[in-house]
């Protein structure tokens, strides 16, 4: 199951860092405790329609631009198969016949597996996020479904129980010199 306020504290978060702010820039921006913001950040805690607001003004975007995200992020992790089913089941035959329709669309649907030899405890979200990308290990029954449409975003969802699932969305953004360039979150 993905949860919203994940989502939309992903998104907050990759905004944030994407100008290089720091948490307590945007805090006291948007006149919100640094702890609370961080708390938003990290999916515990459900902000207002205020307080997003207010840190969308201080991150100088527009409300509805970071809910047409959110919503397109959260659109495509609905339409992934297995997302919300247990972890139990595998996938069947007709994932494969659903790969090919999604392929000659323009939207495919990838499931791997993670190669780690031993199971890892799960790690914070914090401890992840600064130490770097190699830094998060994966357990090794957890599968990896993966989306793209239209070649702008991506989605990869990793599902290790019937309630948990992890969701990381990358989008190309072009930026003003009209090269793309890669915005990533991770839930």
């Amino acid at each position: 199951m993905i949860l919203l306020r994940r989502v939309i504290g992903d998104a907050l978060r990759a905004r944030r860092q994407g100008q290089h702010r720091t948490l307590r820039e945007v805090s006291s921006a948007a006149n919100v405790s640094l702890g609370y913001l961080s708390e938003v950040e990290r999916g515990q805690k459900e902000a207002s329609s205020e307080l997003l607001a207010a840190i969308c003004a201080a991150l100088g975007a527009q409300l509805s631009e970071l809910l047409r995200e959110v919503g397109d992020t959260v659109a495509l992790a609905e339409q992934m198969a297995g997302v919300l089913v247990p972890v139990t089941e595998q996938p069947t035959s007709g994932t494969a016949s659903t790969v090919a329709e999604q392929a000659t669309s323009g939207t495919s649907a990838v499931p791997a597996t993670s190669t780690a030899a031993t199971p890892a405890a799960p790690e914070p979200a914090m401890a992840s996020a600064g130490a770097g990308l190699g830094a998060r290990r994966v357990t090794p029954t957890a599968p990896v479904h993966r989306v793209t449409t239209d070649g702008n975003v991506s989605v990869s969802v990793r599902q290790e129980s019937p309630l948990k699932a992890t969701l990381r969305t990358t989008r190309r953004v072009r930026s003003a010199n009209s090269e793309p360039r890669a915005v990533v979150r991770a839930a």
